[in-house]
């Protein structure tokens, strides 16, 4: 989902009423950050660590492919578990399962309802592979495949079992849930926008038919998270719960499962390095916040989870977890001034780029798609305004989130005030940024940006700042000798075929198989090598 598809970031062409009740009661994390793409972005929620140190920084998991988090990894839920939590993963996994070790129950989950892949079917929940006209079942409940739910809107089936798992929990432990959602990824190719009717139809002020669909995705996902903070306060359990909202990557506003979506005014978009791929919309809440009802300009990482709700639950983490991640509980809970950071968004050096930053400093060297999409991508119409858009302040009080919350000392002023606060102009600078010292050609050269001043990326600075980009360049090369080769295996095992389990996705690799004897699909790798020569640089 895109940074500017939520409201609570200044667009006023699909408002997200509930979701923006949850961030302005909260804190809108406004300087947070994920990998660029879905498999490495979980990986590092569910592990704490960059993607380089669990081998997961090489592009994602295709079905077919006989690779996943490797198992020597200990995951988030695992801890939580240990700890006595019942542990719960609804929706996407999109993290390997040709082993059936790998996949969720295995992992630390004591419950998984949903599905393997990296997307499915909206409405009957199936993938298909067509490149090698594999098609199957993708959606479990723990281990069982689950046609049930056939037919049923996506969105809707996840929150209803969100709200099961909620109803049901037995509040003599605590509760650890993950509500992945399908939601707003496109589906299969056959039909990759697909929403509820009557959700579509709030939208026929967006000329663009796809992104009025894309709408009527955003507001059923809205809905969705009403629902779900409805659900713990009918349980009386909102007094004692955290929660945490975010989208995993920047949205794919162009070329391949393009959505539609928005990260503008960044530049890029999902699978870049660009503030438009890495820069992500994401809020917390909880009433055990000693400071809610601001914007943190904290730097942040999907690494930072880990260390950060394990601390907020009281769990002590083991010497030899050896995370990247830090523990910013106290930094938010206490709104401290913002630390500063080091963090690297990308190092694949087989598809050959990189993106660090150092402080305000972000450096990038190479890029993805020839650089296609290496623009400011997804500005919207300014005429597509929504009609209940000149109440927003009124629509987000009357939300039922703002309801089921109860906090009457929210007032339009002050959600006003904050959504300014969270929304990023990038207005022009004086000086013309296509000058040739300010030029950035990524595939030529490294760029440098102050994206604390500069958060479009538009002023390169490598040319004035030589000294930081030595400096730069130094960590940069640490981090490389410190990197897990990919465990990707860019291969398709051809025993993969659903046709073999009753038209189910599922593992197909026996542990107990010492080596990988497994049957080659040539066509599988020419693809695949096509794709990666279309996305391989300098």
């Amino acid at each position: 989902m895109g940074y500017n598809d939520f409201s609570f970031h200044g667009s006023n062409q699909i408002l997200t009423p509930n979701i923006d009740a949850l961030a302005y009661n909260g804190i809108i994390l406004n300087r947070y950050y994920v990998p660029n793409l879905c498999t490495p972005s979980r990986s590092a929620l569910l592990t704490g660590k960059y993607p380089i140190h669990t081998g997961t920084q090489h592009f994602v998991v295709v079905n077919g492919e006989p690779w996943g988090l490797p198992l020597d990894e200990r995951l988030m839920p695992e801890l939580f578990r240990d700890a006595g939590y019942s542990t719960n993963l609804v929706g996407k996994w999109h993290l390997g399962f040709y082993q059936k070790e790998m996949t969720p129950t295995f992992r630390g989950f004591n419950h998984h309802y949903g599905y393997y892949s990296g997307f499915i079917s909206y409405y009957d929940h199936t993938f298909d592979l067509e490149k090698f006209n594999y098609t199957g079942l993708d959606f479990r409940r723990d281990l069982r495949p689950w046609p049930e739910a056939n037919g049923t809107y996506a969105t809707d089936v996840f929150t209803d079992e969100a709200v099961r798992i909620i109803k049901n929990h037995d509040q003599s432990k605590p509760l650890f849930l993950i509500i992945s959602h399908l939601a707003v990824h496109t589906g299969n190719d056959k039909n990759p926008f697909e929403a509820p009717e009557e959700e579509v139809k709030k939208f026929a002020h967006i000329s663009n038919p796809n992104r009025r669909k894309y709408a009527g995705m955003i507001s059923s996902l809205d809905k969705s998270v009403g629902k779900t903070i409805e659900a713990l306060a009918k349980k009386d359990m909102l007094n004692n719960t955290i929660v945490l909202l975010y989208s995993d990557n920047g949205a794919p506003t162009v070329g391949l499962y393009s959505n539609t979506g928005s990260n503008h005014p960044f530049r890029g978009q999902k699978e870049s390095p660009w503030e438009g791929g890495i820069r992500s919309a994401g809020l917390l809440w909880s009433p055990l916040l000693k400071q809610r009802n601001y914007v943190s300009n904290q730097v942040m990482h999907a690494i930072d989870w880990f260390p950060t709700l394990t601390e907020a639950a009281g769990i002590t983490l083991p010497d030899n977890m050896h995370l990247d991640g830090i523990n910013l509980w106290p930094s938010l809970s206490e709104n401290r001034p913002p630390q500063p950071r080091q963090l690297l968004h990308v190092l694949d050096d087989i598809f050959g780029y990189s993106s660090y930053m150092h402080d305000n400093y972000k450096y990038i060297n190479g890029t993805t798609y020839n650089g296609r999409y290496d623009t400011w991508l997804g500005e919207l119409p300014p005429k597509e305004i929504h009609p209940l858009s000149k109440y927003y302040a009124e629509e987000i009080l009357n939300s039922s989130v703002n309801q089921l919350l109860g906090n009457k000392s929210l007032l339009s002023s002050h959600i006003l005030k904050l959504r300014s606060q969270a929304t990023e102009n990038c207005s022009r600078n004086s000086i013309d940024f296509n000058q040739p010292i300010y030029k950035c050609e990524p595939l030529i050269a490294p760029c440098l940006f102050d994206v604390f001043k500069d958060p479009c990326e538009r002023y390169n600075l490598a040319r004035i700042q030589p000294l930081q980009m030595q400096v730069i360049l130094k960590e940069i090369n640490k981090f490389r000798g410190q990197a897990r080769p990919s465990a990707r295996i860019a291969i398709a095992d051809t025993r993969c075929n659903p046709d073999r389990f009753n038209g189910t996705w599922q593992w197909w690799f026996s542990s107990a198989s010492s080596t990988l004897d497994f049957n080659v699909n040539q066509n599988f790798i020419n693809i695949l090598l096509s794709y990666a020569i279309m996305l391989t640089y300098k």
